[in-house]
Parts: structure tokens; sequence; C-alpha cells
């Protein structure tokens, strides 16, 4: 009967180790299923999953007898493990137990909270296969320069509650001021091209409504309004309208002293050059105004811009706006439109966001991200961001530190 042995050699690593553990699996007549290597700080570990019709005693005999040949030569030592059936057909239909990814970001990282999250998704019945970092060659333990510190989880389980699972690490999150994402691990995760942004108190630390409000001497009852809106309490295009035509009157010329003075959002000026360097399409998704997301445009370099257009006449803000208005749905059928125009799966986009106004186009795109944001949607979204910079999505992408730094 045809069985299966799981072969480790581990120690200092070499050049040409490769070369010799594959002699004597060839000198052994085994058949070789899989084979993996890695190495850390010059200490490697190679694996190989290898079947056979034999004993598995006699085999395992012959093997460390054939190794005795190439032990001095490779500097590696070699343990044996047999392989039940059971575990043979989980991984040789892996389609039937989902894997999933789960990225920790925080500014340092500690044991006791490595241990918190590995009982967690213990009591889920899931199982840590890797464990892997994103982030840079700062201690874990300390705050890292760049970023964060970030490790990305692959973790597998049967019959898992993704929602309820989802809904247990914000808790966890929320509790220890982290962030923890979890995202299926499906052929779309590193397949992202279009990402989709809103831009008030996501890409800038204000509303901007609010700003232009507070120069024109209403902003407590614009600023209550906004709260409101955003919490989802009111709707988003009678709250817009209520809050426009307070502006009625205001000068055009604050709408470039509001400009100049935006403050970016942290991580922000360096998400968009490494977007820029991986040919990333960006785009702007805005209840704001044009004025401020063609600013962005123009200083940022995103490829197209979506928001509302004041209409102005004779140099002062008459309170009113061209239509359509950029409200939730419009948002939503926004990205749908420019996925379709670029020839973009919808899997394959991102959208990012903090308020109610954003929910849908969260929902509708491939990976929806709530971005330092309000209750509601921390809990209604797939993934929420709420202790990093901008700059953590790359994480979320799939990228690593040291990948981002070449070139």
């Amino acid at each position: 009967m045809t069985q299966s042995l799981l072969v480790r050699a581990t120690g200092d690593v070499r050049p040409g180790q490769l070369a010799a553990v594959s002699r004597v699996f060839n000198d052994s007549g085994v058949r070789l299923l899989d084979i993996d290597q890695r190495v850390t700080l010059d200490q490697t570990v190679l694996e190989a999953l290898i079947s056979h019709d034999e004993e598995s005693s006699t085999l395992a005999e012959r093997l460390r007898s054939a190794w005795q040949a190439v032990e001095e030569e490779t500097g590696l030592a070699l343990s044996l493990h047999d392989i039940n059936l059971p575990t043979q057909a989980r991984w040789q239909m892996p389609h039937q137990t989902p894997a999933l990814v789960m990225t920790l970001m925080a500014s340092h990282l500690s044991m006791a909270l490595l241990a918190q999250i590995d009982q967690l998704a213990s009591r889920w019945g899931l199982v840590v296969e890797r464990v892997k970092r994103l982030s840079g060659s700062d201690s874990l333990s300390a705050a890292a320069c760049v970023g964060g510190a970030c490790l990305e989880y692959r973790l597998r389980g049967e019959a898992v509650d993704i929602d309820g699972l989802r809904q247990a690490l914000l808790a966890l999150a929320t509790e220890q001021g982290v962030d923890i994402a979890l995202q299926e691990d499906s052929l779309w995760r590193h397949q992202r091209r279009l990402i989709c942004f809103d831009m008030d108190s996501t890409l800038i630390k204000a509303e901007v409504i609010d700003e232009l409000a507070r120069r024109h001497g209403v902003f407590e009852d614009v600023a209550a309004i906004t709260e409101r809106a955003m919490r989802g309490e009111i709707d988003f295009q009678q709250s817009f309208r209520e809050r426009m035509a307070m502006l009625n009157g205001l000068s055009e010329s604050v709408l470039e002293e509001v400009a100049d003075g935006l403050e970016l959002m942290d991580g922000l000026e360096r998400l968009m050059t490494q977007l820029r360097r991986l040919g990333y399409r960006t785009a702007i998704l805005s209840g704001g105004f044009t004025y401020f997301a063609r600013y962005l445009q123009r200083r940022l370099g995103f490829d197209e811009v979506h928001a509302n257009e004041l209409v102005i006449k004779e140099g002062v803000v008459t309170g009113d706006v061209h239509l359509p208005i950029v409200d939730a749905e419009r948002k939503a059928v926004l990205l749908q439109e420019i996925a379709e125009r670029q020839g973009i799966a919808i899997e394959q986009t991102v959208a990012v966001g903090d308020g109610a106004n954003d929910l849908k186009m969260l929902a509708g795109a491939g990976l929806g991200i709530a971005f330092h944001a309000k209750p509601l949607v921390r809990e209604k979204a797939r993934i929420s961001v709420s202790t990093q910079g901008l700059d953590a999505l790359l994480y979320l992408l799939g990228h690593n530190e040291r990948m981002l730094q070449q070139g």
C-alpha cells in the first residue's frame, strides 16, 4: 500500500544541499509529492513529502543509511515523520478547508498579544499554518520605524463562521488597540488593480464642508449635521442639502485658503508613491467637493476624481451643487463603472472610507476597508484599520517592507 513520509532536514545553510538531498531520494526510489525550503538567519529547513510502497520502518532505515553518505557534506540533521491518510487527504484537497489570511498590525507587538491571538484562533477551530513578517527589520517589541509592526498569519479550519470570527477579532483589536484584518486566501488577493478612496476624514484629516462653515460663521450647525450623517442617523442627500444651504454667500477665495491648509492623513504620501510605482489605478469618490479632490489629484497623482461640483456665481458660493450628488449609491455605482471601463474585475477592486455613506461602496468592492471609521462602519465593514496610517493598506494588499524598499 502506498504510504507517505515527511522528510525534514535542518542546519546551517550551505550551497548544494538541495542537490544532495535529491540524490538520496533518487537513489532510494521514492516519489516526490512536494518540497519546500526556507532560510532564516542562515538556518535552513528543507522539507519534502515523499511516497513509497514499502513498510515505513524499512524505508526509514534505508534513508538514514543513505543519509550518512551526505550528512557531512550537507551539515543537515535528518528527521522522518509518518503521514497518515486523513492528513494526506487534507493536503491533496485544500479547497475543502479554505485558508484564511489574518493581518496583525500595531505600533509594536508583545508576546502576550500573540498568545491571545492564537488562543482566539484555536477557539474557532483554526490552526496557524504559517506566520510571516511583512513589516521592516526593527524589533517587533519596539515601535517600528516605518509602517508599524505587521505579521501575516495563514489560518486553516473547517466550517468557520467568518463573520462571527471577524467580530471576535474586531473586539480583541479594539480592546488591545491594534488592527486585525481577516481575508479569505482567494485567487484575487494578490491581484487588486483599482483602489477607490473617500476623501474627507480618509485622505485628509478634516471634513471640508465643516472647514468652509467655520470660515462662514456657521460651523456648529453644519458640524452637528455632518456628524449625524457620518454616523448614519440621517440621509446623506438630505443632510448635504441642509449644510450646503448654510454656505450660501461664501467667498470663492476661501476655497483656496482651505485647500492650502489641508492636513493629509498619516501615511498617505507614502501609500500613493508605492501605489503609483506598483501600477495600481487610484480614484477619489467623495461626497465632498471637486475643488479639493482635484487639489489632491494634482499633489498626489490620483488617476481620477469624482465629487460634488460647487455652483459659484460672481465669485460667491451659491449653496447649490451640480447634479448628480455623489452619495452612497453614487459611490457604489462609480466604483463599478470605473472597473468596467478599465476592464478590471470587481474582485480586483478595493474601497476605503470612514463614514456611513461609504458602506455601499465598501460592500461592493472586492476588498472593503473601513479606515479610522465610525463604530457603525467598523462593525459592518469586512476589514477595519483604526490604529495605523493609510500606508498600512500596503500590508493588506500582501506587500512586505523588504520588497517595497527595493527600487
